[in-house]
């Protein structure tokens, strides 16, 4: 996927773009981890696994260990992911109900599951399963994955249309699971949730992007440990 980096409003500097986020989320990803993608920004990252790293992904409509997707236009209609995806055939991929795959869920076997975001509150609150004026949403398995996986990964655009923030003091729209999200990825900056103490720390800003620059579009107060590094 190749999307030009937009600027918005006035923006100090092109945003990266969602391949470029999903590659950033990837460089996260532990070899040997079972992993469950959103739809999405988060379903991008299967491309770009840095070299070495090889996952079990999960899909909660019942299979695991499948590794890439068809390309589109391909792919077998009978053998699809939860998002619509066509999985190619792998060696000890595994198929079961999804019954089964959400006792894996809700048992404590996913690693790490990459969403996507409509807000994310200061102490990691995530909600992102429906905008309350359009009255519509479905939860899918977001839920499960966001309340059981190891670690919560978001991989989203920093702000939604109008440049609103997303990463609030306070959910207003309902929520996905309370108190879940380890860490941010977005079009501007990596942010880690320090859900013990209450805080949240800018790791990282894309190119040309400050610390101001990030705060200004954030409406929790940032924190930094040491130096703040380049999303790359």
């Amino acid at each position: 996927m190749n999307v030009t980096p937009a600027i918005v409003g006035n923006d100090p500097a092109p945003r990266l773009n969602r391949a470029a986020i999903a590659k950033r989320a990837a460089r996260d990803l532990v070899d040997g981890s079972t992993v469950n993608l959103g739809i999405g920004i988060p379903a991008l990252c299967a491309d770009f696994l840095p070299n070495g790293v090889e996952l079990l992904y999960h899909a909660e409509n019942g299979i695991l260990g499948f590794k890439e997707l068809s390309a589109p236009g391909e792919g077998d209609p009978n053998l699809m992911d939860a998002g619509g995806k066509f999985p190619k055939l792998v060696p000890g991929m595994a198929f079961f109900d999804s019954v089964e795959s959400f006792n894996l869920i809700r048992g404590g076997h996913i690693d790490v599951t990459v969403l996507g975001a409509l807000q994310v509150s200061r102490n990691g609150d995530l909600a992102n399963w429906m905008i309350p004026k359009r009255g519509i949403g479905s939860i899918g398995g977001a839920m499960d994955l966001a309340a059981n996986a190891k670690r919560v990964v978001i991989a989203m655009e920093h702000t939604a249309r109008g440049d609103i923030t997303k990463i609030v003091n306070e959910c207003t729209f309902p929520l996905t699971a309370p108190g879940c999200v380890d860490e941010i990825i977005t079009d501007i900056a990596v942010i880690k949730i320090d859900r013990e103490n209450g805080r949240m720390i800018l790791r990282e800003t894309a190119p040309g992007w400050s610390f101001a620059d990030v705060q200004a579009r954030t409406e929790v107060t940032l924190d930094t440990v040491g130096e703040v590094g380049l999303m790359a």
